[in-house]
């Protein structure tokens, strides 16, 4: 299975300058299967160590940040010799032990000859603990789910990618019900890598669903193993509501829909445990579309999405036909799936996206996002609606050259806006378009 993060794993790797790398990503978006096929492809060997499991090697980090110690208690627990330059150290699990996380500064000061790549699925969390960070001695890398680009790639499916990146849009629409067709497939198989490796070879929706459902659960006994005791209730209770609240025509967050005269106090730190653990994206309003749009960030309004279009449909049971086909059920949801699917596509490239509200709820806009010094509004339409209302009125009082809206259509450029195919909006140059 190939991953468009090993690009910049071989970036970091021919960098002169590089640092320990940490790696993030919720549980099961196969971390360490990213980092160990990296170790096989482009190292002599790999030195690979798990925290979690190792655990005599917790009381070596916990003892002092002796680089040559550490080491041989690396390499005697890994049975592989550590060699400068030729050797790939991974620590997996690294948040299991907050003293290796302090020794990756020690590695970068006394040891940069060392490649050393780490990863932790909780790692977000751990580090909101008070831990002793290594600030400015790391480098940081994200992995989220597989996006459709990779879900292509798997499929064997190259030539559909090629098309989209050529911007032959004409040829691009003469295979369109090939490209729904695979959409659609991956609305209902997400990006979990275990989930598409399993599709792949054995072609079962019913197995599927089984393994989407197992992992669902594995994370609902990782909020009882692993958060404060006190607010694993409101945990379950808020993740429990996101599919309903991503339902909504306004997909504001509420916390009264949770549980009624809740107040954002009384779930402020469950939430902020699912987003540390990479379980939840949080999208923030602007209140306008300006340079830097950071700067017009509203922390108080914000819409919450599940970390993979897969786990959103198993989630609420959605049968299989009516993704594929299409009904009644699938006519009331899929505005939360296709916007979901969306927002991970903007997630793997690596754009942090926002969206926009009048003050009084009159308009809103899907996504904004910024690439170098230009604002990009994005509206999602789930089918082939083209009527961009909102998009207009943003459009016409902040004046903005060009904006994007993505459906079912296919690519077609006015004067204002560009509508690019659902199945593209991953991978063409959206500066291009």
């Amino acid at each position: 299975m190939k991953r468009k993060l090993f690009s910049k794993l071989l970036e970091w790797k021919s960098d002169k300058y590089r640092k320990p790398l940490l790696i993030q990503g919720a549980r099961q978006v196969g971390k360490t299967w990213v980092m160990k096929a990296f170790g096989k492809e482009s190292f002599e060997n790999v030195a690979y160590v798990n925290l979690e499991s190792d655990k005599e090697l917790k009381d070596v980090f916990a003892q002092n940040f002796d680089i040559d110690r550490i080491l041989l208690a690396i390499q005697i627990a890994s049975g592989t010799k550590v060699e400068k330059n030729k050797t790939l150290l991974i620590i997996d699990e690294i948040q299991e032990s907050p003293h290796a996380i302090t020794s990756l500064k020690y590695f970068h000061e006394n040891a940069p000859e060392y490649f050393v790549i780490a990863a932790g699925s909780l790692l977000g969390v751990v580090l909101h603990q008070q831990v002793s960070f290594p600030v400015g001695k790391v480098d940081f890398l994200h992995l989220y789910p597989l996006d459709f680009e990779e879900f292509l790639i798997a499929k064997e499916e190259e030539a559909l990618i090629d098309l989209i990146k050529r911007n032959d849009w004409k040829l691009v629409n003469s295979f369109k019900d090939k490209y729904i067709g695979l959409l659609k497939e991956y609305y209902f198989v997400g990006g979990m890598p275990e989930v598409v490796s399993t599709y792949i070879q054995e072609n079962d929706i019913n197995l599927v669903r089984k393994i989407q459902n197992r992992i669902l659960e594995a994370y609902q006994q990782d909020f009882s193993k692993h958060a404060p005791v006190e607010i694993v209730p409101r945990i379950r209770m808020l993740w429990n509501s996101i599919p309903a609240q991503l339902t909504k025509e306004n997909k504001k967050f509420i916390y009264g829909q949770i549980k009624q005269r809740a107040r954002a106090r009384d779930f402020e730190l469950a939430l902020a445990w699912l987003f540390d653990s990479g379980l939840v994206i949080r999208v923030n309003r602007v209140s306008k579309p300006a340079v830097p749009l950071k700067a017009y960030e509203d922390f108080n309004s914000f819409k919450l999405f599940l970390l993979d279009v897969g786990l959103l449909g198993a989630m609420t049971s959605l049968d299989v036909k009516s993704v594929i086909e299409g009904n009644r059920l699938f006519e009331e949801f899929k505005g939360a799936l296709t916007e979901q699917y969306v927002l991970q596509q903007l997630l793997s490239r690596d754009i942090n996206p926002f969206y926009w509200s009048a003050e009084r709820s009159t308009a809103e806009v899907d996504f904004l996002f910024q690439i170098d010094s230009k604002i990009f509004p994005l509206e999602v339409k789930a089918e082939e609606n083209l009527k961009s209302k909102s998009l207009k009125v943003l459009s016409e009082k902040y004046q903005i050259p060009k904006s994007l809206r993505t459906s079912m259509s296919g690519y077609r450029a006015e004067s204002w806006i560009v509508n690019i195919p659902l199945f593209a909006i991953g991978i063409a140059d959206l500066k291009q378009v």
